[in-house]
């Protein structure tokens, strides 16, 4: 058997969310804003690849996923897994079905998938980010700051900020506050500081 030769790629694995003033993300399976720019940004990186022929795979919770207006797909260079252990069938318009975050990472860095799979995107929700958040291929975490209150029943989980270094800039990432609908905001990268530094 060739199973112990599987050839694993590690895949970058990143974290996108927006976030308000206490790091609320979403209030009974919606997003409590609507910021248009905002939600098309997020859809613009997580569907960019570096070539032709590659995709993204993005990893949804299950509530996340069923969360999300079915006119969101489908989208261009994206396979789309839900983690769930209760659901027997893989939901419309996505690709895949895993038990745990774990197995949604072999998926997509083993064959078939690994050599058409680019970057890993984790979309939520709050345990999913945790999942993702201490694996050791997440390296940049995309986090909009939606710089108002609003009421809020799900939350981003609380991650190291030292770890995690907010970048001055950041290719394809417009700098300085952006405004719509009243509501000012601003894109952020973390990226992970590696033991490699000096």
């Amino acid at each position: 058997m060739e199973k112990s030769r599987l050839q694993v790629q590690k895949k970058p694995v990143r974290v996108i969310a927006a976030v308000c003033n206490d790091m609320g993300m979403g209030k009974d399976g919606k997003m409590p804003w609507n910021l248009p720019n905002e939600f098309q940004y997020f859809l613009n990186t997580v569907t960019s690849v570096s070539r032709p022929g590659k995709m993204n795979m993005m990893v949804w919770g299950k509530l996340c996923w069923f969360s999300h207006p079915e006119t969101t797909f489908p989208l261009s260079n994206v396979l789309h897994v839900v983690l769930s252990s209760t659901l027997s069938s893989t939901p419309n318009h996505a690709h895949f079905l895993s038990d745990d975050f774990d197995s949604a990472i072999r998926l997509a860095s083993e064959p078939p998938l690994a050599d058409l799979i680019e970057t890993i995107w984790v979309v939520g929700g709050t345990q999913v980010y945790k999942d993702a958040l201490s694996h050791p291929w997440c390296d940049l975490v995309f986090l909009t700051d939606v710089m108002a209150n609003f009421d809020c029943d799900v939350f981003f989980p609380e991650f190291d900020r030292e770890l995690f270094e907010i970048q001055e800039r950041f290719p394809n990432v417009p700098s300085g506050i952006q405004e719509e609908n009243n509501v000012k905001y601003k894109w952020q990268v973390f990226k992970k500081v590696t033991g490699d530094a000096v």
